[in-house]
């Protein structure tokens, strides 16, 4: 029986996917679950697995292709079966225009003089937004989008094309004529998002200084037995998802995510960790890290940071995440606040651990001090649950291991 092979949705508001490569020919014989192909998305260039067995042919989308979530762009067929027509005839442009959804995103192609302006009604909402805010003249553009549909991408790279109508000179670059550094789609749309979270969710911060030195021993100690189990080293990022998540599970409003019709509470646990590569930051997620050992953190962690740095993160690498630690600890910063990652309620911004001479009984004393932040969205967490949830977890870091 013929399977299709759509564009997946891999995230939250997806309307389109780039289909980087093929990890099969056209002819070759695919096994259910063996990785397929290679998708960017807002975040990261994702892995996919095949959804069943069969033969890959009629392939309609080549590397480079921007696609629309749930169009079909090949089938996996059992030997001597035919693709269904609907689907194997005709052009790949007029297929893709009768069966895409709303959006779809490809490069800006400008007008030409006495070509036809866009109409106004043939964009999708987001693009329309971008539109509005950012000043583009729509006229002036012709869309990538099924029947010329101008899309969010089209709005994006016209404002970067120079495509928003007249440009007032600003004095000084007349002098100084800066080059404009070209973001990749990761970085475009993280920058898009970071501003929609910013501009959206009601922030508010908690900081709090914590003794480390029981969170030096404990890695200390649990370094010998991790790197013979697992062959990776314990750092501090593990030790601190590892009493995160089990602190968590004592404060369930702050593992939750804002809705439409109220607040969600998520029975998983899955903490995401803010991973930096070229030109972007991307979250990989440690599911159920409260039920993990803190060997299993250690190697997951090296895991996803691996996959990112090499652009090859799998779908639920980066789906799921219910919080997130971001440390920047190992750039000496010393403490920071951190925009929250939509729909999650919260995110800890961890920073440098450092010796600082602190009160100890009345006595001055020199310890290694660590300084966290909590972002919060007051919509879920209000000022006394996120303080609670501090304050336990201030008092975990004194056991880490055993908290």
């Amino acid at each position: 029986m013929a399977t299709s092979v759509v564009m997946p949705a891999l995230e939250m508001a997806q309307e389109t996917g780039k289909l980087v490569s093929w990890l099969k020919q056209e002819g070759e014989p695919v096994r259910k679950g063996e990785m397929l192909l290679e998708v960017e998305t807002d975040k990261a260039v994702v892995e996919v697995e095949a959804a069943g067995d069969g033969i890959l042919a009629a392939v309609t989308a080549k590397p480079g292709d921007v696609i629309p979530v749930g169009h079909t762009i090949a089938w996996l067929l059992e030997p001597g079966e035919a693709p269904p027509s609907a689907v194997h005839g005709g052009a790949p442009s007029a297929r893709r225009a009768e069966a895409a959804p709303a959006a779809a995103a490809a490069s800006l192609k400008e007008v030409g003089a006495g070509s036809a302006p866009a109409a106004a009604s043939r964009m999708s909402p987001k693009a329309r937004r971008l539109a509005q805010e950012r000043g583009v003249d729509i006229s002036r553009l012709k869309g990538s989008g099924p029947g010329g549909e101008i899309l969010a991408e089209d709005i994006l790279e016209a404002g970067e094309a120079g495509g928003a109508g007249p440009v007032v000179e600003s004095p000084l670059a007349r002098s100084a004529s800066p080059a404009a550094i070209a973001l990749t789609s990761v970085g475009r749309l993280m920058a898009e998002r970071t501003t929609q979270s910013w501009t959206t969710v009601p922030h508010f911060f908690l900081a709090r200084e914590v003794d480390a030195t029981a969170l030096n021993a404990a890695r200390a100690e649990a370094a010998p037995s991790v790197e013979r189990s697992h062959g990776v080293k314990v750092t501090h990022t593990d030790l601190l998802v590892l009493v995160v998540a089990r602190v968590l599970a004592r404060h369930p409003r702050v593992n939750a995510s804002f809705a439409a019709d109220g607040v969600v509470v998520h029975r998983e646990i899955n903490v995401a960790l803010a991973l930096a590569v070229e030109n972007a930051v991307v979250t990989g997620v440690i599911r159920a890290a409260d039920a993990s050992s803190i060997g299993g953190i250690a190697a997951r962690r090296r895991e996803l940071t691996e996959r990112a740095r090499a652009g090859r993160l799998h779908p639920d690498d980066i789906a799921g995440a219910t919080f997130t630690v971001s440390n920047l600890g190992m750039y000496g910063v010393d403490r920071f606040t951190a925009i929250i990652v939509p729909p999650q309620a919260a995110i800890l911004a961890v920073g440098a651990i450092a010796d600082r001479v602190v009160a100890v009984g009345g006595t001055p004393a020199v310890k290694p001090m660590l300084t966290m932040t909590l972002s919060c969205d007051h919509r879920v967490v209000d000022g006394a649950r996120a303080a609670e949830f501090m304050r336990d977890l201030a008092a975990a870091l004194q056991d880490p291991i055993r908290t």
